[in-house]
């Protein structure tokens, strides 16, 4: 049993607020993906989609003269970092278990390493399966944070995604009672 769904997650004035900043279909999209990855490579899905689902939650928009300026972003963002901390808080008052509000955490913090000085860092499979999943739903510019989806769509792929989750976690809860 999880404590907490994609979709408690989803309707949280937190996430539509940050989340949506950073764009809600590019969150869902990168959620799915993890998921399947994880489902792939026999890792935790539930926690590479929710990882994947906030991953963005500290993004901040570079602007100058008022428009968008994807530069500055790539020079000085650390959304990362801003990301792992808002998205722990969240899901540690939501109820999600403090092992797995970490591990999520951690995989937010290290799904980019546009901050980190150079070298290579040994990731945990949750870390590389949010850092593949991102990767594979980027656009040219950043264009990935602008796709439009509406409010209700967004949900029902939240939900469908959380009915996924649930299934292959039921079914592995099967293989080891038989």
């Amino acid at each position: 049993m999880r404590n907490v769904t994609l979709e408690k997650l989803f309707v949280h004035p937190i996430v539509q607020k940050y989340v949506g900043r950073s764009g809600i279909a590019h969150a869902i999209s990168v959620a799915e993906k993890a998921f399947y990855i994880a489902k792939d490579t026999d890792e935790n899905p539930d926690l590479a989609a929710k990882a994947g689902f906030l991953h963005d939650i500290g993004h901040y928009k570079w602007y100058e003269n008022g428009e968008w300026n994807f530069e500055l972003y790539k020079e000085n963002d650390i959304h990362a970092i801003k990301g792992a901390a808002r998205a722990h808080k969240l899901l540690v008052r939501c109820g999600e278990d403090l092992q797995d509000a970490k591990a999520i955490a951690l995989a937010i913090l290290l799904h980019t390493d546009s901050y980190l000085p150079e070298g290579k860092l040994e990731l945990s499979p949750l870390q590389q399966i949010v850092a593949r999943a991102d990767e594979a739903d980027e656009e040219p510019g950043g264009a990935h944070h602008y796709r439009i989806i509406d409010y209700q769509p967004a949900l029902e792929r939240i939900k469908r995604l959380d009915i996924k989750i649930d299934n292959l976690n039921e079914s592995k809860n099967l293989e080891h009672t038989s």
